[in-house]
């Protein structure tokens, strides 16, 4: 029954109250939530210390920022929420000014981005068929999931798209500058369900077997281990979760190795099926995208076995 009080007290306040619905909407530094609610930091950051020890939003250390976002079990806030009236003042304006402040970064990261020469929108890039394959992925995913997590998100698109099947959508990058342009993307669409967070792909920091499915778009090709890239994302997997690879087939275009960084001129079949072997994880008929020129996308989904395919031969061996 603690818990329970601690957090009903944690949200009987109006300036918490005003921070679990912005908080809703998408992450925040707590020099972004000063300037909406026009307090001080030390005012609002015991506000924000409240909340956090009641369990109704959750830190994000990213750098010298920490973000704030509504922690993923905070059922009790978005009933809560759900009773706010729309038209409220007070909300709309925070509604209004948080707007302002996406809109933001993303001119900021955009500008970055232009300046340090760095093409971030790989797909268009490359010309590469993104609403069909957006639309491929989602055929192959569940109507319905529990939790996704898209790993290399980048700006944050798959987030958006897969967003309406999950109760919770998270994207990891290991790029500020994108996940500035993903948080800034989510809080415009107001996609309350998606967070993003600063990780290494070989390093992710969280729990073993959490989602039910975990995607890879055009990010396998930068990898220097796929391998391991791929056992890291398959790790994060339920039994019989879904794990969708999505990368080029081996293709000649030299150029994408030296202009775009690329280390992997595409990947075949037989090799995806060894990794995704070694990852635990049973691979399924992969879908091929045509593209420009003699570029294709392929699409490789693997279901995770409960019990690793190495030990099934060990096991097998031993009867």
């Amino acid at each position: 029954m603690e818990p329970l009080l601690a957090q009903l007290r944690a949200a009987a306040e109006p300036t918490r109250l005003r921070l679990l619905a912005l908080c809703a909407r998408g992450a925040f530094c707590v020099s972004e939530l000063c300037a909406i609610l026009g307090q001080s930091q030390p005012r609002l950051s015991r506000h924000l210390k409240l909340l956090v020890e009641a369990g109704l939003l959750e830190r994000l250390p990213e750098g010298a920022n920490v973000y704030v976002q509504l922690a993923p079990e905070a059922d009790l806030a978005r009933q809560i929420l759900a009773r706010l009236p729309e038209d409220d003042p007070t909300i709309a304006a925070d509604r209004r000014a948080s707007a302002r402040i996406a809109a933001e970064r993303a001119r900021e990261a955009s500008e970055a981005f232009r300046r340090d020469g760095a093409d971030w929108d790989e797909m268009r890039a490359l010309g590469l068929p993104a609403a069909a394959i957006e639309a491929a992925l989602l055929r192959l995913l569940p109507e319905r999931l529990d939790r996704l997590a898209d790993i290399g998100t980048g700006t944050g698109r798959l987030l958006e798209v897969t967003a309406p099947r999950a109760r919770a959508v998270l994207g990891l990058d290991a790029s500020r500058d994108m996940l500035a342009l993903a948080r800034a993307r989510l809080a415009e669409r107001g996609i309350g369900n998606a967070s993003v967070r600063l990780a290494d792909m070989y390093r992710l920091p969280l729990p073993d077997a959490g989602f039910d499915a975990a995607t890879l778009q055009m990010v396998l090709h930068y990898a220097e281990d796929p391998a391991a890239a791929l056992a890291e994302a398959a790790r994060l997997l339920r039994p019989g979760g879904l794990l969708l690879v999505i990368d080029l087939a081996p293709h000649g275009r030299g150029e994408l190795l030296a202009g775009m960084a690329h280390l992997w001129p595409g990947f075949d079949d037989a090799g995806m099926a060894g990794w995704l072997g070694a990852a635990g994880c049973a691979p399924l008929p992969a879908t091929t995208l045509p593209g420009p020129d003699d570029l294709q996308v392929r699409i490789w989904p693997a279901r995770r076995l409960a019990v690793p395919l190495a030990a099934l031969s060990e096991s097998t061996l031993t009867l």
